[in-house]
């Protein structure tokens, strides 16, 4: 096989892999698309909607470590086709549940086949890929999860939900489809196996590592420094994307949007992370600037925040999200690409370094928006949870540039 057919079958795979995260990022961000109509139905407080909105970053805090091992044991294949049935079926679950405590628990479940997903993706491009080349194809599995984002807020809510009959029917059908995509997926790469890949023979041999030990991958992770470091660039990351894209629609609405012209407004957001995800991680890999880029990114996060506060429903605020969409949109792929690239990491602990990152880092993606919802229960007001979000980006910047050898 030339090495131009190898190289398009590895971006086919990463493609395909990629619609797993679409069909994940849809569903759960269904919740925070139709988040006022399902405060008003369930009759939810601000404090409870932000456990709601907060559910899923939640879930990564104890059981990231442990899917970030499993994946790394059982292989990206199965664990993108595990996860994203897992995410189906509980979104199945929430388009049935009759109020909080059962929104809260199948928003839980689907929190857990996320993980799956979110450390499945970045083991099958280290697979695939070696270190150096891992910036584009990461960018691409963070467009296909972005296409889902703003699916969930451009088109679920404003389009697909009321033509269902309305959010119920959205989730069930998301759900069911979801569902289907993870046996399509299991029948692409028995089609197109990742023998041939940097780790020969088969789809799931990278996941075999001889004998080498849990306590061993997980000392080695916690004891190296640039990745303590990035894993607090993931909280700032997750408090941010998780404090705006949860919360962003429900606050233009306060200010006067309908709730369709809120959610298409919101795609602002997710169109910038876009654009962030495919330019800022490949300029930053050819001119070999990562921690530049991280610290860039930090500001731009914080400074975007800033501007959603102070404009209002203006053109200013419109700038503020476009900006803070570029950076969480440059932090994304980052966060993901650069540790199997540390020295002491490599491919062999891809799985249970993201873990780690993740596992500590959403405690921010929780507390975003939780902090979010309880402040305005407090005050009456979205400003201070948002005043918070921005303290998030300022960290980011200090974080980044602490990096030694990024």
């Amino acid at each position: 096989m030339s090495a131009r057919s190898v190289s398009m079958r590895r971006y086919g795979l990463v493609v395909a892999g990629s619609l797993c995260y679409t069909c994940l990022t849809f569903a759960w961000f269904s919740l925070p698309a139709y988040l006022s109509t399902i405060i008003a139905d369930a009759g939810l407080t601000g404090t409870q909607a932000g456990l709601l909105a907060g559910a899923v970053p939640f879930t990564y805090i104890p059981i990231a470590l442990f899917s970030g091992l499993a994946v790394d044991r059982i292989g990206p294949t199965r664990s993108l086709a595990i996860g994203l049935g897992v995410v189906g079926l509980s979104q199945i679950a929430r388009s049935v549940a009759a109020g909080f405590p059962g929104l809260l628990a199948a928003t839980l479940a689907l929190g857990v086949g996320a993980t799956a997903i979110t450390f499945g993706l970045p083991k099958l491009v280290s697979v695939l890929f070696p270190p150096a080349e891992t910036g584009l194809p990461s960018s691409l599995y963070m467009v296909g999860a972005a296409v889902g984002t703003a699916g969930a807020f451009g088109v679920g809510r404003p389009v697909i939900g009321p033509a269902l009959g309305g959010w119920r029917p959205l989730f069930l059908y998301s759900g069911l489809a979801a569902v289907g995509y993870a046996v399509v997926w299991l029948a692409i790469v028995r089609l197109v196996p990742l023998a041939g890949s940097r780790r020969e023979p088969t789809a799931d041999a990278d996941a075999e590592r001889g004998s080498t030990s849990v306590a061993g991958d997980l000392r080695r992770v916690f004891a190296h420094r640039d990745l303590r470091l990035m894993v607090v660039l993931g909280v700032v990351y997750l408090a941010l994307v998780h404090g705006m894209q949860g919360w962003l629609p429900t606050v233009l609405e306060s200010r006067g949007l309908s709730a369709d012209r809120a959610g298409q407004t919101t795609t602002l957001l997710v169109g910038a992370k876009v654009l962030g995800v495919l330019s800022i991680p490949v300029l930053a890999d050819r001119v070999d600037a990562r921690r530049a880029a991280l610290v860039g990114c930090g500001a731009l996060g914080a400074v975007g925040v800033g501007g959603v506060i102070a404009g209002g429903a203006t053109a200013i605020a419109a700038l503020g999200i476009v900006m803070a969409g570029l950076g969480v949109g440059g932090l994304s792929p980052l966060i993901r690409a650069i540790p199997p690239d540390l020295e002491g990491i490599g491919p062999e602990l891809t799985g249970v370094a993201i873990g780690l990152v993740f596992a500590v880092g959403e405690i921010g993606g929780f507390l975003g928006p939780v902090l979010v919802g309880t402040l305005y229960d407090l005050t009456g007001s979205y400003v201070p949870g948002l005043g918070a979000l921005a303290g998030a980006g300022v960290v980011g910047v200090v974080a980044g540039a602490a990096l030694r050898d990024v």
